[in-house]
């Protein structure tokens, strides 16, 4: 019987201790979550004087996704004058953590200026008008104040301290080349590729004699195969290279490819189709 007593005392200690952790364990992550996990209001200092007011509010974003919109101040001084001030003012949308400055209007300094204001509760709203979304700090008036009047960060060194200026980057510039192809406007055709498969220029590029008796612009070139031919980053979409060689280059929504079993016989259109490429993307090797 004692033996059973002592099984049955060890049982209930262990499980004592298993809910004792487990509520101990729960109250540091409560703990945790509410020193580090929730959005916290800065109160900055603004550039301009006025009836501005400058903040910044650090959230996790992904947790608690918000497009905030809307400052909104409140005071409830039920022992002062006037007993209640609300002041309200949109700011351009945010969906993550940032800085701002808000011209609050005359209401920031009725509100300031409200008698028993030391003793009065504040209310700061910060807020979606689309999501429902609302953080909410109260604070007493003297905390205000303090906050307020105290604050030395500007709006600009809280987004780089925190590093909240995040924008992507923009592409680098493409350089494209002036090409001596690029022939004067074609009457009735706007401007034109001077290469050898546009027929508008098929003369300068014949062996035989222009029309009159003209010298032709140079001997032929002789064709040439294609080992292979390639298209490396970078394409444009521009069209030149399929409006010379439609067989061999397919120009799709963001990039240029090869098709399949693409004929390599015509080495010189598909030399002309890299050439004409502003930005030199088309790559060949030819055969033998």
């Amino acid at each position: 019987m004692s033996t059973s007593l002592i099984a049955m005392g060890v049982a209930a200690f262990m499980v004592i201790n298993l809910v004792v952790g487990l509520a101990a364990l729960s109250l540091l992550f409560g703990t945790f979550e509410t020193l580090f996990g929730k959005p916290k209001l800065t109160f900055l200092r603004s550039s301009q004087n006025g009836n501005i007011f400058a903040f910044g509010l650090k959230w996790n974003s992904s947790k608690e996704p918000a497009s905030l919109d809307t400052i909104r101040l409140r005071l409830f001084n039920p022992f002062g004058s006037p007993t209640q001030v609300e002041v309200s003012k949109p700011f351009a949308s945010k969906n993550s953590s940032f800085g701002a400055e808000v011209d609050m209007g005359p209401g920031l300094i009725e509100l300031l200026g409200a008698k028993g204001f030391d003793q009065a509760t504040i209310q700061v709203e910060i807020c979606s008008s689309k999501d429902g979304v609302v953080f909410q700090f109260d604070m007493k008036g003297t905390k205000f104040k303090k906050l307020v009047f105290d604050a030395n960060e500007t709006v600009a060194e809280f987004v780089a301290k925190n590093n909240l200026d995040v924008k992507k980057k923009s592409a680098p510039p493409i350089d494209i080349p002036t090409r001596s192809f690029i022939a004067d406007t074609v009457p009735g055709r706007g401007p034109q590729l001077k290469i050898a498969t546009n027929p508008s220029f098929a003369g300068d590029f014949s062996s035989a004699p222009a029309a009159g008796g003209a010298a032709a612009a140079g001997p032929a070139v002789a064709n040439f195969g294609i080992a292979k031919v390639w298209i490396e980053p970078g394409c444009i979409v521009c069209n030149a290279c399929e409006d010379i060689y439609k067989d061999v280059f397919e120009v799709l929504a963001d990039t240029c490819i090869i098709r399949p079993n693409a004929p390599l016989d015509d080495g010189l259109r598909i030399q002309e189709a890299a050439e004409a490429c502003p930005v030199e993307v088309i790559k060949f090797t030819k055969a033998g």
